[in-house]
């Protein structure tokens, strides 16, 4: 605001021969509605780019889940493959899919020899080292992922077909806790020691 100060010529002045004279400025409802559309126009695109991070982030997990889902799968396909190399290699005792858990829930470690053990209750979170491995090691950092896999005998296969159904579930920040599942079906393809064949 500006201010002029000029000799007052007028008579009826009452106590001093100088007037203020006022020139137009910004009244205070104009200041609050510039405040207003500042605030707004700075608020908006920051809530949408933490909005946009945190859907990032749970792209990101959700990306991990389906590729740890995957790695189980692959995992039991690969026991069941060993046992196949033994066969070839002559031992007469070797059922492919004997070493299997059947009817439950289990974990598969990947960086343990495929280790597969039964969960006690709900499976365990999965553990990442510092080189980025997802496993079951005690000394790793724990994730927000678990990982359960369940393996089924398909009725009327004669006992030569498991299907794998593995879920992982996870929760990234405020969001719900989320799962995905996915499944594929093993075949015992090779005569071996089973009954079934």
């Amino acid at each position: 605001m500006e201010y002029k100060i000029q000799k007052n010529t007028n008579s009826h002045s009452r106590h001093t021969p100088y007037a203020i004279r006022h020139t137009r400025g910004f009244t205070l409802v104009e200041t609050m509605v510039a405040i207003s559309l500042l605030t707004i126009a700075v608020v908006a695109p920051m809530s949408l780019t933490t909005q946009s991070l945190g859907s990032a982030f749970y792209a990101r997990d959700q990306i991990t889940a389906f590729h740890l889902a995957q790695e189980a799968i692959e995992s039991v396909r690969h026991v069941r493959d060993g046992n196949v190399l033994k066969i070839a290699l002559g031992y007469s005792s070797v059922d492919l899919l004997g070493s299997i858990p059947n009817d439950q829930d289990f974990t598969v470690d990947t960086t343990n020899d495929d280790q597969m053990d039964p969960c006690a209750g709900a499976c365990p979170v999965i553990r990442k080292s510092s080189q980025g491995l997802y496993g079951y090691n005690s000394a790793w950092t724990p994730t927000q992922f678990t990982r359960a896999v369940r393996a089924t005998f398909v009725p009327d296969s004669g006992n030569d077909e498991i299907k794998l159904t593995v879920t992982v579930s996870w929760k990234t920040g405020n969001y719900q806790t989320r799962s995905i599942a996915i499944s594929a079906n093993l075949y015992r393809w090779v005569n071996d020691s089973s009954a079934a064949q």
